[in-house]
């Protein structure tokens, strides 16, 4: 059932706090477990071909990938932030003109992006790191994810979207609906007709390998996107995707990419920290590298709880500091951190005391693992508190806070990691690179509570 628009704006100003936060976190934290699925299941499948380099070419074009989920971020979150604070504000046409520049920004740009890594996909990708036994594999698997970008991109933007007007629910089962699509479609497509899984032969499959991955993945966003075009169609929302009611005046622009900037630098980041970190092992041999890759897999179930509530309550919280309630966005801000901590606690409980196990799950490799359940260890010690950081990074989005974005998004993975990661090497060698992260976190934890309380004393004077 839809939600009317009179529905989602007393999920923002009638309901109470933690009923509201139920609301727009729940299907929030929902997608973001089939998510951790979604994104494990292209490597799984093509595992399963057996050919390494087909696993390797997947690694090696997923850092071209993210730039198109970056992009999607820029426009999605950007305007996710920009509608909420807006419909707080009463500012309802401007809202469809955002929703209008963001749809049609992001899609021009996509479509122009595309054509650039389909022209030069192949140095491309000898650029990040392709060899001569694995070009041709990424090369197809980038071919195939370009050719659908704009539908990658444009999925990710309407879901955001979608979710700054308040209706989590109907954001959760577009995301949702395409990755299941892409999940399922993954065997039939890269594996071929009698070739097993789990044991079982499949009935049917094409045997494509990495151009059955991509094509999988771009046909469950063609199918999230048809989801939220028959959503516009239907008028239950505020939002307007008219090519007439596009517009970039008006602080328009500034208002999606000042926020819209450091949600998508957060993906290039994380990227390019996950590279650094991997030279780094590489001088401890492949165990090692192995095994950070399988704990920070593991480690995916925190974070991505503690962010899907972080950005499911960022429209509330936008919502709040438009209409100038800053009491009830207080409690919001509040209510999600204390949240968060207890997500966090709790899992954290649960990897310190099964962590072998749980590394056992990825690899049957004793040396790989007695590597990987330190570095679990490492990673979840600042697991409980970690969500502070999550909640106000997004509180910051919401309430249109660029800079301050900026500053955590670049701090957690960039401006404190990449420091830190070069010091405890030269200190402490492998203990120092596997304690880089969680030593990062804990600074950004108190950088972030810091910027927040400074922020809060700035705030204008509440409406009477």
């Amino acid at each position: 059932m839809i939600m009317s628009k009179r529905d989602n704006i007393l999920v923002f100003s009638e309901y109470k706090v933690p009923r509201a936060v139920g609301i727009l976190a729940i299907p929030s934290m929902l997608g973001m477990l089939i998510n951790i699925i979604y994104n494990l299941a292209d490597t799984f499948f093509v595992g399963q071909t057996g050919d390494s380099n087909q696993v390797a070419a997947v690694s090696v074009a997923m850092p071209v990938f993210l730039f198109f989920l970056a992009l999607g971020n820029l426009f999605g979150v950007g305007g996710c932030a920009f509608i909420s604070r807006s419909l707080g504000e009463g500012q309802r046409e401007r809202i469809k003109s955002i929703s209008s520049f963001c749809i049609y920004t992001g899609l021009a740009i996509s479509v122009i992006v595309a054509a650039g890594f389909i022209i030069f996909r192949r140095p491309l990708l000898y650029l990040v790191g392709a060899s001569d036994n694995t070009i041709d594999f990424a090369c197809d698997y980038l071919f195939w994810i370009s050719l659908g970008a704009p539908f990658v991109t444009l999925s990710i933007i309407a879901c955001n979207l979608v979710r700054g007007e308040g209706a989590a629910k109907e954001s959760m089962i577009g995301m949702v609906l395409g990755q299941i699509v892409n999940i399922v479609l993954d065997p039939v497509f890269i594996l071929g007709a009698g070739d097993k899984l789990f044991g079982l032969s499949l009935p049917l499959g094409f045997g494509l390998g990495v151009a059955g991955a991509a094509m999988a993945t771009v046909i469950g966003n063609i199918v999230s996107v048809l989801y939220f075009i028959v959503y516009f169609i239907k008028g239950s929302s505020i939002l307007s995707i008219t090519p007439k009611r596009f517009s970039a005046k008006n602080g328009i622009a500034k208002g999606v990419i000042n926020v819209g900037i450091p949600a998508s630098l957060n993906n290039i980041l994380m990227s390019l920290s996950n590279i650094v970190i991997n030279m780094f092992l590489t001088t401890y041999g492949d165990y090692a590298v192995a095994a950070m890759g399988v704990a920070m897999k593991a480690n995916l179930l925190v974070v991505m709880l503690q962010i899907g509530l972080a950005q499911g309550i960022q429209p509330l919280i936008g919502y709040c500091y438009g209409a100038r309630n800053y009491p009830r966005m207080k409690k919001t801000i509040t209510f999600g951190t204390l949240c968060n901590v207890v997500i966090g606690a709790t899992v954290t409980l649960f990897y310190i005391l099964f962590r072998h196990n749980i590394i056992a799950m990825f690899i049957d490799d004793e040396a790989v693992i007695e590597y990987g359940v330190k570095m679990i260890t490492a990673l979840m010690v600042p697991g409980t508190l970690i969500g502070i950081v999550f909640v106000i990074n997004n509180a910051f989005q919401a309430m249109g806070k660029g800079f301050q974005s900026l500053i955590l998004a670049a701090g957690r993975q960039g401006l404190v990691f990449l420091p830190m990661l070069f010091i405890m090497d030269r200190l402490f060698e492998l203990e120092g690179i596997i304690w880089a992260q969680p030593i990062a976190d804990f600074c950004c934890i108190v950088l972030s509570v810091v910027m927040f309380y400074s922020t809060m004393k700035k705030l204008p004077k509440p409406n009477k």
